[in-house]
């Protein structure tokens, strides 16, 4: 199988996708002009119409991430003959992340340190106390890779745990969505979002939806932002309807490297709430995550060759 990666590749990526490809894989990669022909796998993650022209009659696109772009999922719906595939490398990094988000919103960890650091131990004695998470109810929407791990995780913290899928809610609805969705929230003491974006879930919780979570909830999203609606979350913080919340993904983010230092990430003014706990995005950026890339992508282009990669394959009509 011949498989083509257009640069530029990372020397250390490339070495670790080699040491793990099988014998027979040919693996072209870097910046090729004119692109090599008879491929059968593309790595790309947004290819645009012309590369995917170039590549000619390929069997598949590997998206070397978690989630499909829109413009990806555009191009590739009119290409059905083309299967597409995604990588879940990210599962242990990013579940930590939302696991480590979860605990510093529930111990409010990041404005006892800050008042610390100026040496004021007023939160020793204040009355507002940390929130126990055992026998908690954890509802987790999202049954991938990430959502199981969250499952088992919440689960050794002695919660009540839920870890609900698509078709999860569709049955608990009939058919519908949010109708599912309204059923659990008001067990979810603690709601953990790991859903993909799609025109299902964009905008899925709403003011009405954050309403139905018990008083005193804890919201924790590592998923996408727009899933939420951010003035609803921003309402039912400063309302304290929720107790806090921990978000690695935003509404807005920097489009140059010269607005990085100064792009905010959402209109709402989440920043000013110390009971937020804010992270740019970076939940399956770890010391081992290009590692854990190569590994992931030699196994799935192994496992595309003896046609058993149903389970990282993306279902186009659903966007994920």
């Amino acid at each position: 199988m011949r498989v083509f990666m257009p640069g530029p590749v990372q020397p250390a990526f490339s070495e670790r996708l080699r040491e793990n490809l099988d014998e027979g894989i040919v693996l072209l990669e870097g910046p090729m002009e004119p692109w090599p022909t008879a491929i059968d796998v593309l790595i790309r993650g947004r290819p645009d119409e012309e590369e995917l022209d170039r590549a000619g009659p390929i069997r598949a696109l590997v998206i070397p991430y978690a989630g499909v772009p829109e413009r990806t999922l555009r191009l590739l719906t009119a290409r059905p003959q083309i299967a597409v595939y995604n990588l879940h490398h990210n599962a242990a990094p990013t579940s930590e992340q939302a696991l480590a988000l979860l605990l510093a919103v529930a111990k409010r960890i990041c404005p006892r340190d800050a008042a610390l650091r100026r040496g004021d131990w007023s939160a020793r004695y204040a009355e507002l106390r940390s929130l126990l998470l055992e026998g908690r109810g954890a509802v987790i929407l999202g049954a991938g890779a990430i959502g199981r791990r969250l499952e088992r995780a919440c689960l050794a913290l002695g919660m009540v745990t839920e870890c609900l899928g698509r078709a999860d809610l569709f049955e608990a609805g009939e058919g519908d969505l949010r109708r599912g969705l309204h059923e659990v929230l008001p067990r979810a003491q603690v709601l953990l979002l790991a859903l993909p974006l799609t025109q299902e879930t964009q905008g899925l919780l709403t003011a009405r939806e954050l309403e139905l979570l018990p008083a005193g909830s804890v919201l924790v999203n590592i998923a996408r932002g727009p899933i939420v609606d951010q003035w609803a979350l921003y309402d039912a913080l400063r309302s304290g309807h929720l107790s806090g919340a921990g978000l690695d993904v935003w509404w807005n983010y920097p489009e140059t490297e010269e607005a990085r230092p100064s792009c905010m990430p959402s209109e709402a003014p989440l920043h000013e709430l110390d009971q937020v706990v804010m992270s740019p995005h970076l939940a399956g950026h770890t010391d081992r995550t290009e590692a854990l890339r190569a590994e992931h992508l030699a196994r799935l282009l192994l496992e595309i060759t003896e046609g058993r990669a149903s389970g990282s394959l993306v279902d186009l009509t659903r966007g994920y």
